[in-house]
């Protein structure tokens, strides 16, 4: 991938997760740049299909575009970060995201984004004033 892009990614995501919003700077682990759409699934690397991932997040999210909503059991598309605001399928109840949708539930269980360590970590850090959620 060009540098370039890579480059314009972070800018656009401000160093942070665009699925959870954990900051670059407070995950050990290099973020990475995830195809929303995976190749896979003829998904191009462009700008409006690339978004910053910690690693967490994106080991979850793989090459899948759905998961199962857990109140239905229904199969819906997950939260696409360029053409989804955050806001409308997201809100935070503490250290823990919530869902206002069936993207958010589908994807919050998917990316397993409250697991219990990611939740203890933004916990930590909200308690110190470094993550507003």
């Amino acid at each position: 991938m060009d540098t370039d892009l890579i480059r314009k990614v972070w800018q656009r995501a401000q160093a942070r997760c665009e699925y959870c919003r954990l900051p670059a700077e407070f995950h050990p682990a290099p973020f990475q740049v995830d195809h929303i759409i995976a190749r896979q699934h003829r998904g191009a690397t462009s700008l409006d299909n690339l978004a910053l991932a910690c690693i967490h997040c994106n080991r979850f999210k793989g090459p899948n575009i759905a998961g199962l909503a857990p109140e239905t059991a229904e199969l819906v598309r997950l939260f696409h970060p360029r053409r989804d605001d955050w806001t409308d399928h997201f809100f935070w109840n503490g250290p823990r995201m919530e869902a206002r949708t069936p993207i958010g539930s589908a994807t919050i269980e998917l990316l397993r984004i409250n697991d219990p360590e990611v939740v203890s970590v933004r916990q930590a850090l909200q308690e110190e004033g470094l993550f507003g959620a």
